[in-house]
C-alpha cells in the first residue's frame, strides 16, 4: 500500500507534535508540597479576619497567590484519623481508625506517597506521622529498651508502618527530639536508613530545615514533599525570636501558640523563598492546612483559637473540623480565589495525582474529589453532594448549606450554615423533613463503615464537650 505525500507528511506533523507535547508536560510536571498543621483552629490565619493579634503573612500571601478555601474541613476532629484520612483520600473509618486509640495505618491501604511515586515523583515526609501505632502498640513499645525507641509515638525502628516503608523515599520524621531519618539537615543521605537523629533544637525550625534539604537535593526531579508540623499542639515552646512579636499579649498560652504558628508561617516563608530561588515557584502546588480544630479544655490549650465557629478538638461541631485550607499553583491556579463550597482534606490525594499527570483508578475507591477542575471553572458546582463525619459517639453530615449532628444514642441538630448563628441555633424541630433526608443519607453512609451503623453509646468526654458548647 503506497501512503500519499500529503498523508504521510501530516501523519508526521502530528506524531511529532504529540510527542513534542508528551515530552513538555514531562518536563513541567509540578512539584507539590503538602503542608499539615497540628491543632491550628480557623482563627488563627491571618487573612480569615477574626483575630487582630495574629501575625501570618506568609500564610496570608500564599492563599492570595492561589485559592482561600471559606469551607474547608477535615475528615476527622483528632490527630490519628485525620491524617490517616488525608494520607489515604479515604475517610478513616473505612477501614477501622476512627480515633486516636486506633492504628496502625493498614498495610492494605496506599498512601498519598505510594499513590505519587506510581507517575513518576521522589517522595519525601518531614515532621509528624502519626498513624504508624494505636494505643495498644504503644503500650507494648514503652517497654522496649530506651535505645530503640525513635519519637514520640513510641515506635522501633524496625516497624514496618514508619513512612519509609509507605511510599516515602526519604524522610526526617518525628514530632520532636527523636527523629527517624533517611537524611540529615544538610541532605546527606544515611547508610541503611532509618538512622535515629537526636535534635534538641526548636521543633519548627528542624522540621523547617529538613523541608529545604529535601527542596534542595529533589531539585531537578519532581517532587512530592508532606510536611507535618508540630504546632501550635502542646507541649507549647517558642524561642524569643518568635515570642518577641508578640509582647504585647499579657496570656502566656495565647503567646505562645500564637508565637508556634508564627514559626510555622514563616517556615512556609523560607520554603517560598528557597522555591523561587530555584526558579521552581511557579509550577509549584502548595496545599496548606490543619489536621483539626484548637483544643479549648484546660491543660489541652495550644493557644489557638477557633472562632467564630462552635466547639473544639474531638467535637463534629465546625470549631473541631473546619480549618485554614489553601492551595497556590501560580502555574495553573489563577490567585486571589475565595472557594464557598464545602471541600475536605480527602481531597488532597486525587488533586496531587491529578496535578501530577496521574489518573484516578475507580478501584482506589476514593472519598476525595480532584479540586483542580473546581478551581479552574471547568467544572462547575460543588465538588461533593455531602460531606460526611463520625467519631466515637458523634456522626454527621453537611449537604449544601445544612448540617445535621447526631449524638447518641437520640440526639439530632439541625443547622443552617448560611446564617451567621449557624451551630448556634439547631432548627431540627422547625425543619423536620430536612433532619428526616440529612438523617437517612447519614445512616445508609455509616453502614458501610467499619464497625457500620450509627453510635449508640453516649461517652463523658464527648459529653462534657457537647454540654459545654451546645445549646
Amino acid at each position: 500500500m503506497i501512503i500519499p505525500m500529503q498523508v504521510r507528511n501530516c501523519v508526521l506533523f502530528w506524531l511529532a507534535f504529540f510527542c513534542q507535547s508528551y515530552s513538555s508536560q514531562a518536563q513541567s510536571k509540578p512539584n507539590v508540597i503538602v503542608i499539615v498543621a497540628d491543632d491550628m483552629g480557623w482563627a488563627d490565619l491571618g487573612c480569615h479576619g477574626v483575630r487582630m493579634d495574629v501575625k501570618t503573612p506568609f500564610l496570608d500571601s500564599l492563599a492570595m497567590s492561589g485559592v482561600r478555601f471559606s469551607a474547608g474541613y477535615a475528615c476527622a476532629p483528632v490527630c490519628v484519623p485525620s491524617r490517616a484520612g488525608l494520607l489515604t483520600g479515604r475517610y478513616p473509618n473505612r477501614f477501622g481508625m476512627e480515633s486516636n486509640d486506633d492504628g496502625p495505618l493498614p498495610i492494605s491501604e496506599s498512601t498519598i506517597g505510594d499513590r505519587m511515586q506510581s507517575i513518576g515523583y521522589v517522595t519525601g515526609l518531614v515532621g509528624k506521622w502519626h498513624v504508624a501505632s494505636g494505643s495498644v502498640n504503644n503500650a507494648v513499645h514503652k517497654k522496649i529498651p530506651a535505645n530503640e525507641i525513635l519519637w514520640g509515638d513510641n515506635v522501633r525502628i524496625t516497624d514496618k508502618n514508619l513512612p519509609g516503608q509507605r511510599g516515602f523515599s526519604q524522610y526526617f520524621c518525628g514530632a520532636m527530639r527523636n527523629y527517624a531519618a533517611s537524611f540529615d539537615l544538610d541532605g546527606n543521605d544515611f547508610k541503611d536508613p532509618p538512622v535515629l537523629v537526636n535534635n534538641n533544637g526548636y521543633r519548627i525550625d528542624v522540621q523547617t530545615k529538613a523541608a529545604l534539604a529535601f527542596i534542595r537535593k529533589n531539585k531537578d526531579n519532581p517532587f512530592f514533599l508532606y510536611i507535618g508540623y508540630f504546632a501550635p499542639h502542646v507541649p507549647l515552646e517558642a524561642p524569643t525570636v518568635y515570642t518577641s512579636s508578640f509582647r504585647e499579649i499579657s496570656d502566656s498560652i495565647r503567646l505562645k501558640g500564637l508565637s508556634m504558628i508564627k514559626s510555622v508561617d514563616e517556615g512556609v516563608g523560607r520554603i517560598r523563598l528557597l522555591l523561587q530561588a530555584l526558579d521552581l515557584d511557579r509550577n509549584t502546588l502548595i496545599i496548606f492546612t490543619s489536621d483539626n480544630g484548637a483544643p479549648l479544655k484546660k491543660g489541652m490549650w495550644d493557644g489557638s483559637l477557633n472562632e467564630p465557629f462552635v466547639g473544639e478538638k474531638g467535637m463534629l461541631t465546625d470549631g473541631g473540623i473546619r480549618l485554614p485550607f489553601i492551595i497556590s499553583w501560580p502555574d495553573r491556579i489563577k490567585p486571589g480565589l475565595v472557594f464557598k463550597h464545602p471541600v475536605i482534606s480527602l481531597d488532597i490525594l486525587p488533586t496531587a495525582v491529578a496535578a501530577g499527570g496521574g489518573m484516578i483508578d475507580q478501584k482506589w475507591k476514593l472519598d476525595g474529589k480532584d479540586l483542580l477542575p473546581f478551581l479552574s471553572g471547568v467544572q462547575k458546582g460543588e465538588p461533593h453532594s455531602a460531606l460526611f463525619w463520625r467519631f466515637r459517639s458523634q456522626a454527621s453530615i453537611r449537604s449544601g448549606d445544612w448540617k445535621l449532628l447526631f449524638t447518641a444514642p437520640d440526639k439530632y441538630y439541625l443547622f443552617d450554615m448560611r446564617t451567621p448563628e449557624g451551630e448556634h441555633i439547631n432548627l431540627a424541630e422547625k425543619h423536620p423533613s430536612v433532619t428526616k433526608k440529612l438523617a437517612e443519607k447519614l445512616s445508609r453512609h455509616v453502614a458501610d463503615l467499619m464497625p457500620s451503623g450509627l453510635p449508640t453509646l453516649s461517652l463523658a468526654d464527648d459529653k462534657e464537650l457537647l454540654d459545654l458548647h451546645l445549646k
